[in-house]
């Protein structure tokens, strides 16, 4: 909501987004029960002429720049090795703990997560059917067509049970300045209704 409230565009708020991050770290319980729960964020930040993919890890971070087709983050870190911008000490933190000798290539999900970055787009989880519905539309996604996305139960998206998701947005960008955004928002919890 700051980088909303601070920036005009992606990349800025991509800057006000990461300089909280480093100033004040990041935390809170998720659940509105006595039990803790805490995780790291994602972020997908976009504008009228360009989209950022932002993924954290602590007070770390990397980011992606968008440059075509589609994208989607969950429940798990998915920049890899095409990293735009990082944190300075990224990589150097990575070494310091032994997660990276620094010789091979860096990849940002490998290294600071347990998942099996090539699996990622074959396993069952959310990510991975969120990245096939996007690809089954990709070239002719609609606002209604990402609607019925966001609402999809059965891969995960929409959850309910035990963590429900609590709301969802889709936006129409136009890169023509003189044309209006649009943003859809639910108005309860599920966004099947």
């Amino acid at each position: 909501r700051l980088g909303l409230e601070r920036a005009d565009t992606a990349e800025k708020a991509l800057c006000v987004i990461v300089d909280l991050l480093e100033k004040y770290g990041q935390g809170g319980n998720c659940m509105e029960s006595h039990m803790t729960f805490t995780y790291h964020n994602s972020f997908l930040i976009a504008d009228r002429k360009e989209a950022w993919v932002l993924e954290t890890s602590g007070k770390y971070w990397a980011a992606e720049k968008v440059e075509g087709g589609v994208r989607n983050i969950s429940n798990q870190l998915s920049i890899t090795t095409k990293i735009d911008r990082e944190h300075p000490e990224l990589k150097e933190y990575a070494k310091s703990n032994g997660w990276w000798d620094g010789e091979k290539e860096f990849d940002f999900a490998a290294t600071y997560s347990y998942v099996n970055t090539a699996r990622m787009t074959t396993s069952g989880g959310r990510y991975c059917e969120g990245y096939k519905l996007l690809n089954k539309h990709k070239g002719s996604i609609t606002s209604e067509i990402m609607m019925e996305i966001l609402r999809d139960k059965e891969s995960g998206i929409n959850m309910e049970g035990g963590f429900m998701t609590t709301g969802s947005m889709v936006s129409v960008l136009p890169q023509q300045p003189n044309l209006p955004c649009i943003h859809f928002f639910t108005g309860t919890p599920d966004p099947a209704r």
